[in-house]
């Protein structure tokens, strides 16, 4: 999303909900989360307006985003999805969403939860973000990415600090709140590297007196 979504979404009759109640809010249900990765990844290369649009049909295709009813699909499942109108019909995205699933129930015995899993790592930057999810999950590009933890308040940007919701969030604390990536400690070493160096070269011309 831009800057002008805040100024565009609110008062839309689907963007408006959105914006308002969901965009930029923290989530501990590991449902929201898999809901959300599964529409961001159908987004890619459509607009949001769209997948909102076919939400519902979302919902249905994949039996209420439970994961572990989606690890469990089959052969028929996907075909079962390649014919349903309701949805985006690609079966890179489709088996993407089934093996997402199944590496989340993997994530589940590890780590707890989803959510468990995301605040294991964070903070982090959006660089170090991608990174991970390219290694954890299929189909999650930076954009994918991106907009997946800004949308879930594990990045900032969800809304301008001068939209009303911003605010609210705020009161929430989401995690980008909470904290945030730090270059500190390698500068306190670069620093620390620096200062040693130069006692060194000092020590070389006391010696050379």
């Amino acid at each position: 999303m831009t800057a002008a979504y805040c100024a565009a979404a609110p008062g839309h009759s689907w963007h408006g909900p959105y914006h308002d109640s969901e965009y930029g809010f923290p989530s501990r249900d590991d449902r929201v989360l898999f809901e959300r990765l599964i529409l961001e990844i159908n987004q890619a290369g459509l607009s949001w307006l769209t997948i909102l649009r076919k939400r519902e049909a979302f919902a249905k295709a994949f039996a209420g985003f439970d994961i572990d009813t989606v690890a469990a699909f089959d052969e028929r499942d996907r075909e079962r999805l390649l014919a349903d109108p309701g949805i985006i019909r690609n079966r890179l995205k489709i088996d993407a969403a089934i093996d997402n699933a199944r590496r989340i129930q993997a994530l589940r015995q590890s780590h707890g939860s989803f959510a468990q899993w995301l605040d294991a790592h964070h903070p982090l930057s959006k660089e170090d973000w991608v990174k991970l999810f390219r290694n954890t999950f299929r189909f999650t590009g930076g954009e994918i990415v991106n907009e997946f933890l800004m949308s879930l308040g594990y990045l900032p940007g969800a809304h301008e600090k001068t939209c009303p919701v911003y605010r609210h969030i705020l009161k929430l604390a989401p995690p980008w709140r909470r904290a945030a990536p730090s270059r500190a400690p390698a500068a306190k070493k670069a620093a620390s590297l620096k200062r040693k160096v130069k006692k060194i070269r000092q020590d070389r011309e006391d010696l050379a007196k």
